[in-house]
């Protein structure tokens, strides 16, 4: 069973994260992917989560507040890359040090109130995980982690390439 999970989680990632490498038209968050883009990735991951899991019906009843705080976190992270989007189009000799470090605290104080929300919503559905549901859990958490660290890194080579 856990590989037919990995197997679909691998999957997910790669036909997922697609969007994100392909030329996407001016005007979208960063260039790279619309809205619409960003909510199917969000109710893929939702979904695939949510199957992995196989949720018993007693525990159905916690995953609501789950989804909501998923979504509020991809809401948001849309919002700050709209942000850095509209910050990066100024000139650099317009640009204040000052307010970046200002602009960075608030975003980083945003993600932390995020993942408090996401880890509390977590928190009562995974005191009634069995054993293998924990397991599975905790191979989709490194796919996504592995996937995010893939992420940054070319992110990280994407802007050593512009500078």
């Amino acid at each position: 069973m856990l590989k037919i999970v990995a197997a679909g989680v691998t999957a997910l990632f790669v036909a997922a994260s697609l969007p994100a490498y392909a030329q996407a038209p001016s005007g979208t968050a960063m260039g790279r992917s619309s809205v619409a883009d960003w909510s199917k990735l969000t109710d893929l991951r939702i979904d695939l989560v949510k199957a992995a899991l196989q949720l018993t019906p007693d525990q159905t009843k916690y995953w609501s507040a789950i989804e909501e705080a998923i979504r509020g976190r991809a809401k948001d992270r849309q919002a700050r890359l709209a942000k850095i989007e509209e910050t990066m189009g100024k000139r650099s000799d317009e640009r204040d040090p000052v307010a970046f470090l200002n602009r960075r605290a608030d975003a980083l104080a945003q993600r932390s109130a995020d993942l408090k929300k996401l880890a509390d919503a977590w928190e009562p559905l995974y005191k009634t995980l069995t054993s293998e549901q924990k397991k599975r859990m905790a191979a989709l958490t490194l796919f996504v982690l592995h996937d995010m660290s893939e992420g940054m890194e070319q992110r990280r080579a994407q802007s050593d390439e512009d500078d």
